[in-house]
């Protein structure tokens, strides 16, 4: 099978979707058994922005950009829709200069699907609409004067979902959407952890967190990005009434850019809580088990979106105990058998965060829970098995689509 893969994207980059586009490149990569492979079967059109990494049967394609684009942050924005028109203009000419040896299907990833859309009118190529968020919502979340366009931006994706040969949407919220929107095909691709099943790695914390920081800490941690919708705001501000805790609380936040850093930075000291908090940046991915395994709480305290975060899996998967926000993007995976789940206020979110401080057993049993249910459900060997039945499906509906095509009208009819 021959597959183009658009992926709007500074790749590689250790953050969100860049890494699900890796982890199923990958996949399909052993799946297509392209390791021996002389000419790549894949082509990935990506950013020109990203680190350069080798992946069986797959050909790194980059969209030439102006350098005033580069540094682009997670989520959308003007710089990144500019991108986006450098994007469509460098796919379109892609497929037509393939026009004579097409690809078989475009597996679209987030808002790429709209080329693809347009792609197949032009040149009949189906396409897979990897459904990393709702594109609707993200818009109207983040701009306030898109929201009177709501129902024009639902209308246009049911469009590209009602024309996809599947959607594959990375959780249950997105699932309902692409159900409402009327999709031919729904497989859910849904994220997993990004640890080795050895995940318990427990070692001397002041290794991972520094030298600061010692066994008679009550470590919480926080792993991610620090855009606004992932609550950074409302878990300083609730740490800052627990910080005289006589179980010695420490928060520890690791990612971020320069500028978002030294933002809570003085956040922080505003609070009176600097000397509790610790900003180690970004880290990367091989550390992720260590920096689990060593913390005693790890938090999510997301106060928008529809996706479940990415690294909900990986702090399940880690065993140790989860603090999130009540809210459908973390409800679809955690209740309150894996996680404890605080309402979105700072007086909320800080009694949960107490009674975690004071409760070790109940932190015990949460991770012991929480791994065991990631161990079934949330491994790359499921991300695994839940791309290969996307393939699998797809490749059986271009089958009999085929099959159609070479039927002659009579016999179509008596199908």
């Amino acid at each position: 099978m021959r597959v183009l893969v658009l992926a709007p994207q500074p790749f590689y980059q250790e953050r969100g979707t860049p890494i699900a586009v890796r982890l199923a490149l990958e996949a399909l990569s052993r799946k297509l058994d392209l390791s021996a492979t002389c000419e790549p079967t894949i082509d990935l059109l990506v950013y020109r922005e990203g680190e350069d990494i080798t992946i069986p049967g797959v050909r790194f394609i980059r969209v030439c950009t102006p350098r005033c684009l580069y540094g682009l942050r997670p989520g959308i924005s003007l710089k990144k829709l500019a991108c986006d028109a450098f994007f469509f203009v460098h796919a379109i000419a892609l497929l037509w200069r393939a026009r004579s040896n097409q690809y078989q299907v475009v597996h679209a990833v987030e808002e790429s699907v709209f080329i693809a859309w347009f792609a197949k009118k032009i040149f009949g190529t189906p396409y897979i609409y990897d459904m990393d968020s709702s594109l609707a919502l993200q818009l109207t979340e983040k701009w306030r004067w898109c929201r009177p366009l709501l129902p024009l931006l639902q209308w246009l994706e049911g469009i590209a979902v009602r024309g996809s040969i599947a959607v594959a949407p990375v959780c249950d919220a997105l699932q309902a959407i692409a159900h409402q929107h009327g999709s031919p095909q729904t497989i859910m691709l849904r994220d997993v952890s990004l640890l080795p099943n050895d995940a318990d790695s427990r070692g001397d914390r002041s290794q991972f967190f520094g030298h600061h920081i010692g066994p008679q800490h009550t470590v919480v941690l926080y792993v991610g990005n620090l855009e606004s919708y992932q609550g950074i705001d409302l878990l300083v501000e609730s740490f800052s009434l627990v910080r005289s805790h006589h179980r010695n609380p420490h928060l520890v936040i690791v990612g971020g850019t320069p500028d978002s850093i030294a933002y809570y930075q003085n956040k922080a000291r505003t609070l009176g809580c600097d000397q509790h908090i610790s900003f180690l940046g970004p880290r990367p991915l091989s550390s992720l088990r260590d920096l689990l395994s060593a913390a005693d709480i790890v938090v999510s305290p997301r106060v928008k979106g529809n996706n479940t975060p990415m690294k909900i899996y990986s702090y399940l998967h880690s065993g140790t105990a989860l603090l999130a926000t009540d809210l459908p993007t973390h409800r679809q995976v955690l209740d309150e058998e894996v996680a404890a789940l605080a309402p979105l206020d700072t007086q909320g979110f800080a009694s949960k965060l107490e009674a975690l401080l004071e409760n070790r057993q109940l932190r015990e049993t949460l991770g012991t829970n929480a791994r065991a249910r990631a161990q079934k459900l949330y491994t790359i060997e499921a991300f695994e098995r839940q791309l290969s039945t996307l393939y699998d499906t797809v490749a059986r509906d271009l089958g009999e689509a085929g099959q159609q095509h070479e039927k002659s009208p009579e016999e179509r009819q008596a199908c």
